[in-house]
């Protein structure tokens, strides 16, 4: 398997991740949309999930669940995260639980991200940050471009990124709660995606595409007949830390995405409400 390979400074493991995814109106439009279908399943397949992000900001918005698995040393990880995001607007806001300590306690309170271009917001960050503080961090400086670090890849980044497929194989049909969905099955190229990508989002993947040694990531990805995004499944992997303390860390993050058209509400913070202070590691 091809898999993608970051070496992160300080050989810690992303802090913030360790610290802390229709019917058809008349008979007479059936045909049409039997061809389509049959296009994505055959020739077009490439196509379809490189629009797939397109497709998201002609629907508007969605809500999100999020689920990053991180495994290293024979140590498994699981992050999970849900709120919703607005596709137009290119914002969104997810609460992102933390696994629970090797004893069973629970590690940490559920962390607030707001996603918003070029910036990522967090909220009960800990590590000597205040309660009532945000913590904002810009992700075109990130290595990653925020891919992994906040523990939920962005639903808007994690869509673009498929703008970069290639080797898309249509793997079949399926059910996804309730939902028939294509399943898809390929690489993306974060270089080029960065590329193509949206202005809000590009910055962001460029640095990504900077801070991995290698651009192939493996994914799954499910669309339904309207080719919305429902799931999505990157398979990244990095070097953590430097010589004998390094090892490879395998992360698979999955979004999924439903109710579709969702009202989402977020305001960001204003500046006397950020953080200016030193955070422990």
């Amino acid at each position: 398997m091809v898999v993608q390979q970051h070496r992160r400074r300080g050989g810690a493991l992303a802090v913030v991740a360790l610290a802390v995814a229709g019917a058809v109106a008349t008979s007479g439009c059936s045909s049409g949309a039997d061809a389509a279908a049959e296009d994505r399943r055959g020739a077009d397949a490439v196509d379809a999930v490189r629009r797939s992000a397109d497709v998201l900001a002609g629907t508007g918005s969605a809500k999100a669940r999020t689920s990053m698995e991180m495994a290293t040393g024979g140590t498994r990880v699981t992050i999970r995260g849900e709120g919703s995001f607005d596709f137009r607007q290119r914002i969104g806001q997810l609460e992102v639980m933390l696994p629970k300590d090797p004893s069973g306690k629970e590690g940490h309170r559920p962390i607030t991200e707001l996603l918003a271009p070029g910036a990522l917001y967090m909220k009960n960050r800990g590590a000597g940050v205040p309660a009532d503080k945000w913590v904002r961090v810009d992700t075109t400086t990130l290595p990653d471009g925020n891919l992994v670090t906040g523990g939920a890849t962005d639903p808007l980044a994690a869509a673009e990124l498929l703008r970069g497929a290639r080797d898309v194989t249509y793997v079949g049909e399926t059910d996804l709660a309730g939902t028939k969905v294509l399943h898809y099955r390929g690489v993306t190229d974060i270089a080029r995606a960065a590329r193509v990508a949206s202005p809000q989002t590009r910055s962001a993947l460029a640095a990504a595409a900077k801070g991995f040694s290698k651009n192939a990531v493996p994914f799954d990805v499910y669309l339904d007949e309207q080719g919305r995004l429902r799931k999505v499944r990157h398979r990244f992997s990095f070097v953590n830390g430097k010589g004998k303390e390094g090892g490879a860390v395998a992360v698979a993050s999955t979004t999924l995405l439903f109710g579709f058209g969702a009202p989402v509400k977020v305001q960001l913070p204003p500046a006397r409400d950020i953080f200016a202070g030193k955070i422990a590691d």
